[in-house]
């Protein structure tokens, strides 16, 4: 069971600007949350101790790398015994192309969110993860053919 962690104003408002901009300065984020630079920086170091910042990462524009095809997928097992989801949860770990996974129930016993070049890459994809592997029933794709939003923020306001 993980530790109850107490989070005030200060932390509130240094996740919302981290999530706007994870890359500013300690100075310009401690001006952003109205906090000295030292309180900022031990807070921020605190808020990763506790793993409620997970990573700072870059997000890179799908468009000007060229990485055209974005699909959401759902895959149905054959069989749903506890060792069948982990080995595919492995497989589809292991696949740079799948940005998301998730087990779902009820429905699909996963979702995956994949970035991939084009179609053939997809079709390669498919080869890898789907068609080489017994234990996959049923596979629906759905193409997105225009993105409205896109975030990795999370809402922390009530």
């Amino acid at each position: 069971m993980k530790p109850e962690i107490t989070l005030d104003e200060l932390d509130w408002r240094l996740l919302e600007a981290l999530q706007q901009d994870a890359g500013c300065s300690n100075q310009a984020l401690a001006q952003r949350c109205h906090a000295s630079p030292a309180t900022t920086l031990r807070r921020v170091r605190r808020l990763e101790d506790l793993g409620v910042i997970e990573r700072r990462v870059a997000l890179l524009s799908v468009q000007h790398l060229g990485l055209g095809l974005q699909a959401v997928v759902e895959v149905t097992l054959d069989r749903q015994g506890a060792e069948h989801l982990a080995a595919f949860e492995a497989r589809v770990l292991a696949e740079g192309a799948v940005q998301q996974c998730y087990r779902v129930s009820p429905g699909p016993d996963f979702v995956l969110i994949v970035q991939v070049l084009d179609m053939p890459a997809y079709h390669a994809l498919v080869q890898r993860l789907f068609t080489q592997e017994a234990n996959v029933r049923n596979v629906k794709s759905f193409f997105s053919v225009q993105r409205s939003k896109f975030t990795t923020a999370l809402n922390l306001k009530p």
